[in-house]
């Protein structure tokens, strides 16, 4: 066992990092000790239980990084450093809103990082699952989609690989309370992958535009399906899905409003927070999470 310590230079709130990765099952979160256990599986396809120990203040975070196998360090640690974002000043961020329609959100919720999932299929799956169900059902589906499917250890799940679920039929997910359309797109989407028409590292590299049109080309991936998937996936800066019903949800709320705002609305309000509309869509969403 190997164990490295990282000590983070900007404000960054690693207790609302942990409740958001809570919410998924593939990630074994201690609140009160600042403990995640995650799982990782590396391009060569190996498979790591990696624990991150959180210690100081949100303006002074460090993290002891950990795992097994001492030759995947460097590699590990790249992806944890990857997934913090921690080279990204939230102050700085905060500091866009100061004047603007947001102020007062940013000043509630101060350091709300961008909250990356550590899979780039694993993500996309998600999001593919998620979309169009409450986030209740959501959660319920994709934990059972895992564990029918994926393997465990030490506590920790690991998400089936693309291998598995494209050798599936949609009967199979039809069993675990999949739609069709949903068992199609997620098998679909995975027999792509594996048939090298889709590769998602190579993707990554893309500016927002490309890759949106990439993905929204693959049938069952929307506008929405991007976003999300460039969002929790790469951690992009400047995404806001003003078609999500929490963001639409959170501005009513935040404005007082009798109605949700139109997405059209959202989104010439949102020009005024560029380059930092991911940043505003986290804290939007964040106003709102009990």
């Amino acid at each position: 066992m190997w164990e490295r310590q990282l000590k983070g230079s900007h404000t960054y709130d690693y207790h609302y990092l942990m409740k958001r990765w809570s919410m998924d099952q593939l990630n074994i979160v201690d609140a009160k000790e600042h403990r995640v256990k995650l799982p990782v599986v590396l391009g060569d396809g190996s498979q790591h239980i990696v624990v991150l120990q959180f210690s100081g203040t949100i303006t002074a975070p460090a993290v002891i990084v950990s795992s097994a196998d001492s030759s995947k360090r460097e590699e590990i640690l790249s992806l944890v450093e990857e997934w913090l974002q921690w080279d990204t000043d939230l102050a700085e961020v905060a500091a866009h809103f100061v004047g603007s329609d947001l102020e007062r959100l940013f000043y509630a919720h101060a350091g709300t990082p961008i909250v990356k999932d550590t899979d780039l299929y694993y993500c996309l799956m998600k999001t593919i699952i998620h979309q169009q169900l409450n986030l209740k059902f959501a959660y319920t589906l994709s934990n059972r989609f895992v564990e029918a499917l994926g393997t465990k250890a030490d506590d920790v799940w690991f998400y089936p690989s693309p291998e598995i679920v494209a050798s599936l039929t949609y009967d199979d997910l039809r069993k675990m309370q999949f739609s069709q359309r949903k068992a199609e797109y997620v098998i679909d989407t995975s027999r792509l992958i594996i048939e090298g028409k889709l590769n998602l590292n190579q993707l990554s590299a893309a500016s927002n535009e490309e890759i949106a049109d990439e993905l929204t080309k693959i049938r069952g991936l929307g506008s929405w399906s991007a976003q999300n998937w460039m969002l929790f996936g790469l951690g992009r800066a400047d995404l806001l899905p003003a078609a999500d019903i929490g963001v639409q949800n959170a501005l009513k709320f935040y404005d007082d409003l009798t109605e949700k705002p139109t997405p059209a609305a959202i989104h010439a309000r949102g020009e005024r927070w560029a380059p930092y509309r991911s940043y505003a869509t986290m804290t939007l969403w964040r106003s709102i999470e009990t």
